[in-house]
């Protein structure tokens, strides 16, 4: 017993230990120390965040500006480096976004060490976030991941807490919304209701074109990175004579046919959507982790038929995931593992070997293949899963032949 209890502080600092490790190289990657592979990963925040941060600043959202796609909350996270004025733009943004890691990291551990959960979680946070590379400190997605964490971890003792930080999370970045897939308390759904319209209704009156961002993201089209590029990926070695151009703020396919594989991923995410709501009618068996496994999946299905599957997509998955292994309950292990498999990928792809993805040679187009078949896969294994732990078979009714043998059959007294 005392060897078991001297064990476990060690346990729990290790956790810590290789957190801050691999984090340290994250800084030394982003502050440009040690330089990754590939295209600067930071110049959307000195160039596009910076420039968004002098426009908002203003008391406007930057509506001359299409690669604008957020929601208005998004501004506060663009605005957050003015905390720290004593930092350059970007490198206070790359401390803000080390410290929502830290909060993520911070909250997974705690939760872990209740009754019922694990520290398998924080292990996920810790290992599947540097897999990603520095992009995950170039990109606000981390600070939106922590708030989704906080908003799944406080679900079972707090539903109003989680309603309020889901409903927040939405204006930051829509996705949030989606932890509330699974979630049967009232209070939670009131809260995310009330917080979504407080916070929209503030930036409504306060600040021009808080939702110009709904067309911005309607017009775009089908970025080279998501499920429906791989058509044109392959499409280019047969003659297709599109182009491969920076669209709307990022690397989209332009040419024939594109509109009707953006409009294809469109129905795809409705289908998964309705998928979404059949399973919430048809569902009733509520553990523990069935929440977060609902929102987990909802993330997946609604990332994989996306027409834009950008990197830091990943960090979602991987926060989610990490919740979901802190319970031991979880139908969640083998996609959270195709997740991590695909982050690895995902960094090859982005920014290591991009060009070669842009130019749809074979070595790209395989880790293309690679990458969202592994998301493809855990997409579909989390809906089998959260559909078979939730939703009982249908009961059989016997043959006529059976029924009549029962019938037959003495009961013994």
């Amino acid at each position: 017993m005392e060897t078991t209890v001297a064990r476990r502080p060690l346990l729990w600092l290790m956790p810590g230990m290789v957190w801050a490790a691999t984090r340290v190289m994250l800084l030394l990657f982003v502050f440009k120390v040690v330089v990754f592979p590939g295209p600067d990963v930071t110049s959307d925040v000195s160039v596009i965040y910076h420039g968004w941060y002098d426009v908002l600043r203003g008391g406007t959202f930057p509506l001359e500006d299409v690669t604008w796609q957020y929601p208005p909350a998004a501004a506060l996270a663009v605005l957050s480096p003015g905390l720290l004025p004593f930092l350059g733009y970007a490198e206070a943004f790359f401390v803000l976004a080390f410290l929502a890691d830290l909060a993520a990291f911070a909250l997974l551990g705690y939760a872990g060490r209740r009754p019922g959960r694990t520290l398998a979680g924080a292990w996920v946070w810790v290992v599947g976030v540097p897999l990603l590379g520095p992009t995950v400190y170039a990109r606000y997605d981390v600070m939106v991941t922590a708030v989704a964490v906080a908003a799944l971890l406080a679900g079972a003792r707090h539903p109003r807490v989680m309603g309020a930080l889901a409903g927040f999370g939405a204006m930051l970045k829509v996705w949030p919304v989606l932890l509330l897939i699974g979630v049967r308390r009232r209070a939670s759904w009131v809260a995310a209701g009330v917080t979504v319209a407080v916070v929209a209704g503030v930036f409504w009156l306060a600040m021009p074109g808080a939702f110009a961002f709904l067309t911005f993201q309607r017009d775009r089209g089908t970025e080279v990175e998501s499920l429906g590029s791989l058509v044109f990926h392959v499409a280019r070695h047969h003659g297709w004579d599109g182009q491969v151009l920076l669209n709307y703020g990022s690397v989209e396919f332009l040419g024939p046919h594109v509109d009707i594989v953006s409009t294809a991923a469109l129905f795809l995410t409705g289908a998964a959507f309705s998928w979404l709501l059949l399973w919430r009618l048809v569902a009733v068996r509520f553990r523990s982790s069935t929440a977060v496994d609902a929102a987990f999946t909802a993330v997946l299905l609604f990332t994989v038929t996306s027409r834009v599957i950008s990197p830091q997509y990943l960090v979602w998955l991987v926060g989610l995931a990490a919740v979901c292994l802190c319970f031991r309950a979880t139908r969640m292990r083998w996609p959270a593992a195709l997740v991590l498999v695909a982050c690895l990928v995902t960094v090859l792809e982005f920014p290591v070997w991009f060009a070669h993805v842009v130019a749809s040679d074979t070595l790209g187009v395989t880790l293309l293949f690679a990458r969202n078949g592994l998301l493809v896969a855990a997409a579909v294994t989390a809906a089998v899963r959260l559909w078979r732990s939730t939703v009982p078979p249908l009961a059989r009714a016997p043959l006529p032949a059976q029924a009549e043998r029962a019938e037959e059959t003495p009961v013994s007294s």
